[in-house]
């Protein structure tokens, strides 16, 4: 069949005005299948390499945080998970380790601060959308090694010079100079407690390490404290006796008395406030400040002891507080036998002037103050405290079938030595109303229990225990 020209030329125009449409729309299809920001693989996965340390971390975009240096952190210590600690059979850390949560409390510790102190690691590459923020961070194990091994040579070095020191120190019967430069040599190791480290000391072969705290537990066990009472009769208001306690430290070796010895005082049963620091005078002795009696035991004790982290001054670090929890230290017990506080009551209640019997107030304080470790005495010539209670209601007004009362409470506490006021307090109208005057008292006797448990009665016991 033949076809036509004009017919050709017309097909011709149809095609040639039709194939520019066509491709700008394949061009469109394809732009809009393109992902414009694509996430990195280390997202999904975190990448594995036996060249470097990797730490991945992450970061919301909330607006008011810095969120890239927030993840900074976050990524580099993940990349110091990747180093463990190898504790090394022979090392100072296997031998004071009960259990292994000793030893993961020491890995914590060293990851914690190898976190703000790493060197050298490397951005690899960061990546964020809208609401989060990624950074990957890496760092070389070959030259993390090599630092690492220069500042351990640097601790060694620095540590053996105080190690040194020590040695003489006790060598000129310094104990305590000696207990200090110890310290000091331990400081300089203590991130190495997990490894051996073997070295030549004046002729022999030592674990520097095991040394250090060897000779430390070696001083301590010479050290001898004493405390004159071991005993002590002492009443619950310990703040109005004049006893005290002295501690003494003596060398066993010697029997000489050794001052500046750090000592340390706490409760070692029952509870209560003691100064916690001190230092042994020129006759090796320190007084013992004990303010309060908290518990209502009958029999309490205080510990005085050698204060090892004294030796690291204002801040010690917390692997020296973790490793000097396990040392045995010496220490001496002060047994402490409780009198309670004799208190002679006087107390009267009333209804609108007429005397109640049922004395509500008077036996909330009594309970209260037996509970705290007191007595009460109906001998006024053996109470140590006087105290004087006395409640009444008045009327108030009637509103319709409503009738109003009013409580006031007056309660004196006076010493029975020299009659001296330690409290005094007054419970003013507390209100109460009912459908009649006598359950409205009852009412407002009732809330001014509350306003004793409330306020007034721990008010009380401070007062007569300051």
């Amino acid at each position: 069949m033949r076809i036509p020209f004009k017919h050709l030329l017309l097909l011709l125009v149809i095609l040639v005005s039709c194939s520019p449409a066509i491709t700008q729309n394949k061009g469109k299809n394809k732009k809009k299948g393109k992902v414009e920001n694509p996430q990195p693989a280390w997202l999904s996965a975190k990448p594995q390499t036996s060249l470097y340390y990797v730490g991945i971390g992450h970061s919301t975009k909330d607006g008011t945080n810095n969120y890239v240096q927030e993840a900074k952190k976050g990524a580099l210590e993940d990349l110091v998970s990747d180093i463990k600690v190898n504790v090394s059979s022979s090392s100072v850390l296997t031998q004071i380790d009960e259990n292994k949560a000793f030893h993961d409390k020491y890995e914590q510790i060293i990851q914690t601060t190898a976190a703000d102190e790493i060197e050298e690691f490397e951005l690899v590459e960061s990546w964020e959308d809208g609401l989060n923020y990624w950074v990957y961070y890496r760092l070389s194990k070959q030259r993390y090694k090599e630092i690492k091994d220069k500042q351990k040579r640097d601790a060694v070095t620095l540590a053996l010079d105080f190690f040194t020191k020590a040695r003489q120190s006790e060598d000129a019967k310094n104990t305590i100079q000696a207990l200090s430069f110890y310290y000091q040599g331990f400081r300089a190791i203590e991130k190495y407690l997990a490894e051996p480290i073997t070295l030549q000391f004046q002729g022999k072969d030592i674990i520097l390490t095991n040394e250090i705290y060897a000779n430390m537990q070696r001083l301590l066990d010479n050290i001898q404290i004493t405390t004159n009472p071991a005993q002590l009769s002492i009443n619950r208001r310990v703040a109005q006796s004049t006893y005290s306690v002295i501690a003494t430290a003596k060398d066993k070796t010697t029997k000489s008395v050794m001052t500046d010895l750090p000592l340390k005082a706490v409760f070692d049963k029952g509870s209560g406030d003691v100064f916690p620091d001190y230092k042994t005078d020129d006759k090796g002795s320190a007084k013992i400040l004990l303010t309060k009696i908290g518990s209502r035991d009958l029999e309490q004790s205080l510990a005085v002891s050698v204060n090892l982290l004294a030796f690291a001054g204002s801040n010690p670090s917390e692997i020296f507080a973790l490793v000097s929890a396990k040392m045995t230290v010496p220490k001496a017990i002060v047994v402490l036998q409780v009198q309670r506080p004799q208190v002679y009551l006087t107390s009267v209640e009333k209804n609108y002037g007429n005397t109640k019997t049922n004395l509500q107030v008077t036996n909330k304080i009594k309970n209260f103050l037996a509970n705290s470790g007191f007595e009460f005495t109906d001998q006024k010539d053996k109470a140590e405290l006087l105290m004087d209670v006395a409640a009444d209601s008045e009327k108030g007004a009637v509103s319709g079938s409503i009738y109003i009362s009013y409580v006031t409470t007056v309660i004196h506490v006076t010493t029975a030595r020299d009659n001296k006021e330690i409290y005094a307090t007054t419970l003013d109208r507390v209100k109460g109303y009912s459908l009649d005057y006598e359950r409205a008292s009852q009412e407002a006797y009732t809330k001014s229990l509350e306003v004793l448990d409330k306020e007034k009665l721990p008010e009380l016991l401070n007062a007569i225990l300051q």
